[in-house]
């Protein structure tokens, strides 16, 4: 069985009890693997690709379309920027001893501090902030730009016809990439004082993302597609059951029947924080499935099994805090949730989001073995 032929039984819960470490979703601070490299792991662990077969983890291929949000950062991290085309000139607009005030590469002006580089920057001003900022932002998220596909896509698509992992696209966003565009407080308002204008940018994302798909599945058979949300903190959702449903399912619904009627039957929705508000509302948009859980946010993959069934696949929900704790809080983590989780199909497992620093290479290592040999159990 090849990984791709895995990855799609375990996603429509045909095959059980057994595991698959997608690549893609094993998320890494940049310090993490720099740390790693001076305890005994080669230099490779700070490539994505390299990390990605020094762990053994599964491939998993995302296409290298801009349509989603890009990072620009070293092991998927920050900065993420929209998939603008151009980016904007990054420009150091003032600064002092401490901090610099930029202008970034999505137009965002922020406060950056240059001694914390891995600090959150304090937002100061966002690029849109009525119709005719958007009328001229938007000119950046034309489909049809010229390197909105790599210059190689040919070659990779005949590449890609005798693959054996999975491959999926990116498919945008209807909060998270707005969000980066207006700012989230600004955001939460204009829902209420200017619906008109939300509804204008959410309309165009939905074009843009479908003049993409509609050339990606001419020439490509996908596994799967993804959204880029973000749309909850710690406790709950960031917007109200009305507003998703008045604002985003709409967009979601129409995007996810072109997927579907192209083949594409995994459709999953990256976001952060505890979004169980949110679950129902996407899966009666057609999303059937997320990531990376976080356990922090009160997220509990067993739990979301026993409540969906069969109904959502599940990435992540490992604990990352558990990881710096010791084999012992490891072990406790991991067998209370995988082979539960595995016995039931749809799951993928992976740390709940970025590995921080304070995790040991040998305690990693460990991790991953459990897993292995959960998988081997008769």
């Amino acid at each position: 069985m090849t990984g791709r032929e895995r990855f799609l039984r375990i996603a429509r819960f045909e095959l059980k009890d057994e595991l698959f470490v997608p690549s893609l979703h094993q998320w890494f601070w940049y310090e993490t693997c720099v740390g790693w490299t001076e305890q005994g792991a080669p230099l490779a662990v700070l490539s994505n690709e390299h990390r990605a077969e020094y762990f053994g983890f599964d491939r998993v291929e995302a296409l290298p379309v801009r349509s989603n949000i890009i990072s620009l950062g070293q092991c998927f991290g920050p900065p993420y920027v929209p998939p603008l085309i151009p980016l904007f000139e990054r420009k150091v607009i003032g600064e002092d001893e401490r901090t610099r005030v930029v202008i970034g590469e999505s137009g965002i002006k922020y406060r950056e501090y240059k001694e914390e580089p891995e600090r959150m920057p304090e937002w100061l001003e966002f690029p849109v902030k009525n119709h005719k900022d958007w009328e001229e932002y938007k000119k950046r998220l034309d489909p049809n730009a010229s390197t909105r596909f790599p210059a190689w896509w040919e070659d990779l698509v005949r590449c890609w016809k005798d693959r054996t992992h999975p491959l999926g696209l990116g498919v945008g966003s209807f909060f998270g990439l707005i969000r980066e565009f207006v700012g989230l407080e600004n955001l939460c308002v204009m829902y209420y004082d200017n619906p008109n204008l939300v509804h204008q940018m959410l309309e165009w994302m939905e074009y843009f993302e479908i003049e993409i798909i509609k050339r990606v599945v001419k020439d490509v058979e996908l596994d799967f597609a993804w959204y880029w949300e973000d749309m909850a903190y710690k406790t709950g959702s960031l917007i109200s059951p009305r507003i998703f449903r008045e604002f985003m399912m709409p967009h979601y619904r129409r995007i996810n029947e072109l997927l579907r009627n192209h083949g594409v039957n995994v459709i999953l929705v990256d976001s952060d924080g505890n979004t169980e508000e949110l679950i129902p509302l996407w899966i009666e948009s057609g999303i059937n499935g997320q990531y990376p859980l976080e356990v922090t946010a009160g997220m509990d993959a067993v739990k979301l099994r026993k409540k969906y069934g069969k109904n959502f696949v599940l990435i992540g929900n490992i604990d990352k805090r558990a990881l710096a704790k010791g084999k012992k809080a490891i072990k406790e983590e991991v067998m209370k949730k995988v082979p539960f989780l595995l016995a039931q199909g749809g799951y993928f497992p992976a740390v709940d989001h970025f590995v921080p620093p304070d995790v040991s290479l040998e305690d990693y290592r460990y991790y991953l073995e459990l897993l292995d040999k959960i998988a081997r159990s008769p």
